[in-house]
């Protein structure tokens, strides 16, 4: 009996449960981008292939009713599961072929589908396993373990393949760039002059110098010619690689995806900007400098052969940007190209202080069997979750299948459950409070990092990128997690209803932290940190009342296909407001707005004061 209790007990299958839920969605979005730019796939063909690729989990609502209708949720998601193991394993196996690129784009499809419907059976089976008090209690849990599968997915299972890629093939190529405001600058192409190279050994890769230094510029008006030179530049090192044959021709079209400079803003804009935009000095701008090495072989390849060239960042200050946009890292050496240079671009931070530096490495190894591994690794994880959840997940009563399942009931089901979701009591107002409550979040995510980076004559707080990096890749993913955690063990302990508006104010309220931090531009680190512990900690603790009023809305007979639709409002109500941020920041200014965030916040609370919600709900029951 006790072993019973503790197979079924929550902790046994929750972590495991929504990690296996966050790592496809982190292999077809995040791994499939960097696995096809290491294989030799065009930016242009990765952004444009790629970018479909979310679409499975923006329109799940429309078959969530047939994993509600059709088995149970338990068997859906260990099915699911086991689809995904093949469907993985698939993707490895499609590597090595001619034509991987076809074929593993067609597989990530097959997951993406899949993972979205793991999705459904998976928050499903969650609301029909537990009590309400235990859908309050572990709900935090839940959106910590996703996020340990986002961290691990485009981390962890990234650097198995850096670390395969550089144990083969040639020795790695290691490259330290230093930066310093009292360094000069040069921007010229480097050559090989006077660069020894020893051929007697195997052949290996050969940089114009080891260690390369870099200053950082500021522009003024005298010397307002250097962003016109380092577009040149740029340009060059493209020209000169693909004409080399190091990488391949990208085909755009002219002006494609551009916005033209000379074009006016419309007068709506200009009227909201005279009318609610900061009277800021203009000011000159300022950009990165660039530094530029080349890399050669030291010896002539096999007729037949060719060696691939791969560079990343390593470790080091993450301000020091390998450029990788623009220009492609990733090289092929031949016996036609092998004693000419391939030219990588680095970008310096302006805002650098102090010296500092970052080292990169070229990796040579076998790149395919490299991400053959992943795959199987992913492979093999879901195939043993499956097993793991076969033998620890429980089986509810409340979850089961629909009776008398035929073609015309299905149809029939299938449309009533979008019915009886805009016919439940208070539908409308729970659906402005799925659209609303994130309001000032919507936004306000959007322009965050923007705002750290840019310099202080631009209203931002001048930080650099690899302050950036550690203030949001560590401080804030701590905040956000303690947040949630905690959101969810209170509101077990005294309902959703009672801890309602605590948490909605604090997610309203933690945007005053950038608004202290534009008006004051406290660029301090510390200040930093806290301002933003502070805001990830709020967002992370209202959160947990947004996802619990989801699931309390989606009680009922199909109680799986509704928190799907729940879920399609909820991306909608992120959507729409982060597609206008950008340019409602640009024409009022950082510190105004700022302040709309916080304007915005008054939706929040009102929605909030229209929800009905019973007292009861996520509270532990009273045993009699």
């Amino acid at each position: 009996m006790d072993k019973q209790k503790k197979k079924n007990n929550p902790w046994a299958w929750i972590p495991t449960l929504y990690f296996a839920e966050g790592l496809p969605y982190v292999a077809v979005m995040t791994i499939s981008v960097i696995m096809y730019k290491r294989l030799g796939i065009s930016n242009t063909d990765i952004a444009l292939y790629t970018g479909w690729l979310y679409l499975p989990w923006v329109i799940k609502p429309f078959w969530s009713p047939f994993v509600d209708l059709i088995k149970t949720k338990r068997w859906w998601t260990l099915t699911m599961q086991w689809v995904m193991a093949i469907a993985l394993a698939c993707i490895a196996f499609s590597i090595p072929t001619p034509f991987f690129f076809q074929l593993t784009l067609a597989v990530f499809w097959v997951v993406g589908f899949t993972s979205a419907t793991h999705d459904i059976a998976a928050d499903g089976f969650y609301m029909h396993a537990l009590t309400e008090h235990e859908q309050s209690l572990y709900v935090g849990i839940r959106s910590t373990f996703y996020r340990v599968a986002t961290v691990a997915g485009q981390g962890l299972l990234v650097i198995i393949a850096g670390l395969i890629e550089t144990g083969t093939g040639l020795e790695s190529a290691v490259l330290e760039v230093k930066a310093s405001p009292s360094y000069s600058n040069t921007l010229t192409l480097p050559s090989f002059d006077g660069v020894q190279l020893d051929s007697s050994k195997e052949a290996h890769f050969v940089y114009t110098t080891s260690v390369v230094k870099a200053g950082t510029i500021p522009v003024s008006k005298d010397s307002s010619d250097i962003k016109s030179q380092i577009a040149e530049l740029t340009k060059q090192v493209k020209e000169s690689n693909i004409t080399n044959k190091f990488v391949p021709e990208e085909s755009k079209a002219e002006g494609a995806g551009t916005i033209s400079k000379g074009k006016s803003e419309s007068s709506f804009t200009t009227w909201v900007r005279n009318t609610f935009g900061e009277k800021r000095e203009v000011s000159t701008d300022a950009t990165d400098n660039i530094v530029v090495v080349g890399v050669r072989l030291s010896k002539k390849p096999a007729t037949d052969d060719s060696k691939i060239l791969n560079i990343t960042f390593k470790d080091g200050d993450q301000s020091i940007k390998l450029e990788q946009n623009i220009l492609s890292p990733r090289f092929e050496f031949t016996a036609d190209n092998w004693n000419k240079p391939a030219y990588l671009l680095f970008r310096i931070d302006h805002k650098i202080q102090n010296e500092t530096s970052a080292t990169f490495a070229g990796a040579s190894g076998n790149i395919p069997f490299a991400w053959m591994v992943v795959f199987i690794v992913l492979s093999v994880f879901f195939l043993a979750v499956s097993f793991y959840h076969n033998w620890v997940l429980p089986k509810p009563n409340s979850d089961y299948a629909s009776k008398n399942v035929t073609a015309k009931n299905i149809m029939k089901e299938f449309f009533a459950t979008f019915e009886s979701f805009f016919a439940k009591d208070q539908a409308l107002v729970a659906i402005l409070f799925m659209l609303l409550y994130r309001l000032p979040e919507a936004q306000l995510v959007k322009l965050i990092n923007p705002f750290l980076l840019d310099p202080i004559d631009k209203g931002g707080l001048g930080l650099t990128t690899g302050q950036v990096g550690f203030v949001y890749g560590t401080i804030g993913i701590i905040g956000l997690t303690i947040g949630g955690i905690i959101g969810g063990l209170v509101a077990a302990k005294g309902g959703l209803k009672k801890w309602l508006w605590p948490m909605a104010w604090s997610m309203s309220l933690t945007c005053l932290t950038f608004i202290y931090l534009s008006y004051f531009q406290d660029h301090s680190l510390l200040t930093v940190n806290i301002c933003v512990f502070i805001e990830q900690f709020g967002y992370g603790f209202g959160f947990t009342a947004y996802m619990l009023y989801l699931i309390y809305f989606s009680e009922g007979e199909h109680k799986t296909a509704h928190y799907a639709i729940c879920t399609g409002f909820m991306a909608l109500g992120m959507m729409l407001p982060g597609m206008s941020a950008g340019w409602l920041q640009d024409t009022i200014g950082y510190k105004h707005f700022f302040v709309w965030t916080i304007i915005c916040c008054a939706a929040t609370i009102a929605v909030c004061a229209f929800i009905k919600i019973d007292p009861n709900f996520g509270r532990k029951k009273e045993k009699n």
